[in-house]
């Protein structure tokens, strides 16, 4: 299961300061940009809402049953996100809110200047190597699991709309916000991939890139022979690859391997030390530092909170 990361904590608002005990507003206005934090403290069921600009929601507290497209709905819960288009309806749940258990989110509002201007600057310093498809925000891939990068880039704009009170503040609000959909297209590129690379190994480089990696994990990989494979020079290789997914190769390997090796955790009778080895990893006190640098714990205390 891919890691969440949850978004910072915003104080709930006591019931007696609500306007409306379901999906209470608060709105932060910016140049280029609106921050609303929405609060629920009562169930309530097909609560409409539309925004004129595209929209990144983002879960901080409780559950939500998501209605989007005219698709069946789904389970939307802390650490993950939702890119809702202009003028999109969201038909929204609140099977377990309440006064004790209030759901809260934001929806950061952006202006369609900005996210033209972002995309046009893409596409004219930093062109993907299939030039027809071009940077863009993915509609399809509008439910995302929050990585570490978006989730930082997001905890900087809510601390940015809510806490700053300096004149710069628009300023600082802009580049960030350009940093997010950066890093908003680089997460839909990296799971578009992840979710359907055997399928796309033939036909998109960096999907058969992928799928050679994720085959060969458990054995040392030579990154520095990954552009042969992709049958590019090795500076655009690794270029374009930190361009497309936000991550260089090796980079990408390691956070697979951890990952893996956080699999073998949750199993009490592997020791660190199969775990480590099973990975792919080929040094024991590395894949230690590494895993704690990543993770923010030692493989022991990881595998010793999962069974306390």
């Amino acid at each position: 299961m891919q890691e969440k990361f949850q978004l910072q904590s915003i104080p709930v608002k006591s019931e007696r300061s609500l306007q409306t005990l379901v999906e209470n507003r608060s709105a932060y206005t910016l140049e280029n940009c609106e921050l609303n934090v929405f609060e629920t403290h009562q169930k309530a069921s097909n609560v409409r809402l539309v925004f004129e600009d595209l929209v990144l929601t983002s879960m901080l507290r409780g559950k939500k049953v998501m209605h989007l497209f005219g698709n069946e709905g789904f389970d939307y819960l802390p650490g993950e996100s939702v890119v809702v288009p202009p003028n999109e309806e969201m038909a929204i749940d609140f099977p377990e809110a309440g006064a004790g258990n209030p759901t809260q989110c934001i929806a950061l509002a952006i202006a369609g200047e900005q996210i033209q201007a972002t995309i046009d600057l893409l596409n004219e310093r930093y062109p993907k190597e299939d030039a027809q498809a071009g940077w863009q925000i993915d509609k399809d891939m509008f439910h995302l699991v929050n990585n570490q990068e978006l989730a930082e880039i997001i905890n900087r704009l809510i601390r940015i709309s809510i806490n700053d009170k300096t004149r710069e503040k628009d300023i600082l609000a802009s580049l960030a916000l350009r940093e997010l959909l950066v890093r908003l297209m680089q997460t839909q590129a990296r799971e578009l991939i992840e979710a359907n690379y055997k399928r796309l190994s033939n036909s998109n480089r960096f999907a058969h890139i992928i799928q050679y990696i994720k085959e060969s994990i458990r054995e040392k990989i030579d990154v520095e022979k990954l552009s042969d494979k992709a049958c590019m020079s090795r500076a655009n290789f690794f270029r374009k690859f930190k361009e497309e997914f936000g991550y260089t190769p090796a980079d990408y390997i390691l956070k697979e391997r951890i990952r893996l090796a956080k699999q073998y955790l949750q199993n009490p009778l592997n020791s660190v030390t199969q775990a480590c080895y099973m990975a792919g990893f080929q040094n024991l006190n590395y894949f230690i530092r590494a895993f704690k640098k990543e993770v923010g714990t030692t493989p022991k205390a990881f595998q010793l909170a999962l069974h306390n």
